[in-house]
């Protein structure tokens, strides 16, 4: 018996909406489309589902219902370019870290190649592969401390492996602690870009959506009573790392416009143009500086 594919989608809706699901047109959408094989632009073009389509279409919504993500139902994160496997273990990327990256690239497209980024926790590879891919030239430096979230890492460089061969750039995985100050120490004063999304929410602060306070590993959320444990080890890998006139961007929650820019003007000697930059939503989301001078940072 033939499933009708507009009816199917109806009733999805109808579920998503009701769990509360923000996107509920979209996800339906794009789980209908993973389920049949095609992209989400071609459903049109299909009218009935197979009974067995039907019933993984049904089993995915009632699992997207239940506010599993639609990453994990699909296996598939988006992210500026890149399309990149996910699944339980790693951070799913997210639409505001493309501002971040964004300023990253602007600043590394100005200089030379060959190029020196590093990525301190890099998850699934979301920013590392996109500063390698969108300039030419660059080698970056991927670390991720979870063993989970490291073999995603590793699993999505070796997807893009030719696309990197072809724009001559490199990503370099180092399985380690972002906080590290001796994991990259060949590297001291040669850096020209860090970039990271380190975990930032307050130890006693629970996640709004389900997806992310479920799903979302703890170890990619949570740092410390503030927040800003693994940030404050950041910015001094970063001083350690960059070259003078280097480039640090670090993403933060958006109750930490003012906390996060701090940290860098606690060390007004090493950080020059420190600033706090907006998200899509006009909210606080990530700050950025330069390294200003050759002054090291005690140990």
């Amino acid at each position: 018996m033939p499933n009708d594919l507009k009816a199917a989608i109806a009733k999805a809706v109808a579920l998503l909406t009701q769990a509360q699901v923000s996107s509920p047109q979209v996800d339906a959408e794009l789980l209908l489309a993973h389920v049949v094989g095609v992209e989400r632009t071609q459903l049109t073009t299909i009218a009935d589902l197979t009974d067995d389509q039907a019933i993984d279409f049904e089993n995915l919504i009632a699992r997207r219902a239940n506010r599993v993500p639609l990453q994990h139902l699909t296996g598939v994160a988006y992210f500026r370019h890149l399309e990149l496997a996910v699944g339980p273990g790693v951070f799913v990327p997210r639409p505001e870290t493309e501002l971040l990256v964004d300023a990253a690239i602007n600043h590394l497209k100005n200089l030379d190649s060959p190029r020196i980024a590093v990525d301190l926790c890099s998850g699934s590879g979301a920013i590392a592969l996109s500063l390698a891919l969108e300039v030419p030239g660059t080698t970056v430096h991927a670390v991720e401390i979870s063993d989970d979230a490291f073999n995603w890492l590793t699993h999505n460089v070796v997807d893009h492996a030719e696309k990197l061969e072809a724009v001559d750039s490199h990503v370099v995985l180092h399985h380690g602690n972002a906080g590290d100050r001796t994991l990259l120490s060949e590297l001291s004063g040669q850096v020209d870009a860090v970039v990271s999304n380190p975990p930032y929410i307050p130890s006693e602060m629970i996640p709004r959506d389900p997806e992310a306070r479920d799903h979302d590993p703890a170890i990619a959320l949570f740092s410390g009573v503030d927040g800003l444990d693994v940030a404050r080890e950041v910015v001094l890998v970063a001083a350690d790392l960059l070259k003078i006139g280097g480039f640090v961007g670090m993403e933060h929650a958006d109750v930490q416009g003012e906390s996060m820019p701090a940290l860098f003007n606690e060390m007004p000697d090493i950080w020059s143009k420190v600033k706090d930059n907006l998200d899509y939503n006009k909210l606080p989301r990530f700050t950025t500086a330069i390294r200003a001078t050759n002054a090291g940072v005690g140990r």
